[in-house]
């Protein structure tokens, strides 16, 4: 329960240090450069509930995201609903989404799972290409207020909202860490066939785990098209989100639920320096060469290596 009090208050000291950057820092750009991380955040500490805990590596992070994004802009465009209904209902579909392709692909194992997760972004964005409501292959403009009463910009108050999940995210991967649920996921990972004939119901706790994963991924893309005030196929479906959820359990290490965050600062960070200073198309390459030393000189990330 100490450990859960130091944790809390981490927390909300995040959420206040973001509210206070919306009164005190002037260059907006730093905002969406926080943005980013902390969506970063959100998506390292989701996929590390599948691939770290659980061992199963999911490429189809882009589809996650991209389901949530659009589930966002379909229901702004029908109600215009407000930012927490946006986001509950791209946790929602990200989580169905989760829960069917575990229930289809979780009997697969290694590589033929993780070609089924990058078939799933495929299929996914054949059918968003063919949306017309949502603009298909044109994209889509929303509309959002320009400014925010509390916060100056609504710009501002979203990246204020994305810390709240930044911290509810990080918090549920602590639980699963600490919980039954997650050792029988690391039970799994380490040996499967021992796990289920120690009485783990293997594939009903790796759905459970894939409908945790896309939840919270669908959750972390809802936001993603109120900020850029703008989404089509090539940055919903980014191959940034599918490489970059990756690489950053693994540089900061996977299994344990402050790696994922430790690695999503870094990256995160590294990708948005490069972007103002070179240019944002190098991205991937930053990521590759990153994943790459770390392989090579810290195979178990950042934790492992202090660890050793």
């Amino acid at each position: 329960m100490r450990g859960w009090g130091v944790f809390a208050s981490g927390g909300v000291a995040v959420v206040l240090l973001a509210v206070l950057a919306t009164q005190t820092v002037a260059n907006d750009y730093l905002f969406f450069a926080a943005f980013v991380v902390l969506q970063f955040v959100v998506l390292a500490t989701a996929w590390n509930i599948l691939g770290g805990y659980c061992g199963y590596v999911n490429f189809g992070t882009g589809a996650f995201v991209a389901l949530g994004a659009y589930t966002a802009v379909a229901l702004h465009k029908f109600a215009d609903l407000p930012l927490p209904l946006l986001v509950t209902a791209g946790a929602a579909m990200g989580g169905v989404l989760g829960a069917a392709v575990g229930l289809l692909t979780l009997r697969l194992r290694g590589i033929y799972f993780a070609i089924a997760t990058l078939a799933v972004t495929i299929i996914l964005e054949t059918a968003v290409l063919n949306w017309d409501y949502v603009g298909g292959a044109r994209g889509i403009t929303v509309d959002r207020p320009h400014a925010d009463a509390l916060f100056g910009t609504y710009n501002r108050m979203l990246v204020v909202f994305m810390a709240a999940m930044a911290v509810v995210a990080v918090a549920i991967a602590r639980w699963v860490g600490h919980s039954a649920f997650g050792r029988s996921l690391s039970a799994i990972r380490d040996s499967e066939d021992a796990a289920e004939a120690c009485g783990v119901p293997t594939l009903k706790r790796k759905v459970q785990a894939a409908a945790l994963s896309g939840a919270m991924m669908g959750a972390a893309g809802a936001p993603l098209p109120l900020y850029l005030n703008f989404v089509d196929h090539t940055s919903a479906f980014g191959l940034n989100y599918a490489v970059s959820a990756l690489a950053m359990p693994m540089i900061g290490g996977t299994g344990h639920w402050i790696g994922p965050v430790i690695g999503a600062l870094l990256l995160g960070t590294a990708q948005q320096a490069v972007t103002v200073t070179i240019s944002s198309e190098i991205n991937v390459l930053v990521t590759g060469l990153l994943l790459i030393g770390f392989v090579v000189a810290a195979p178990r990330g950042i934790l492992g290596w202090l660890k050793r």
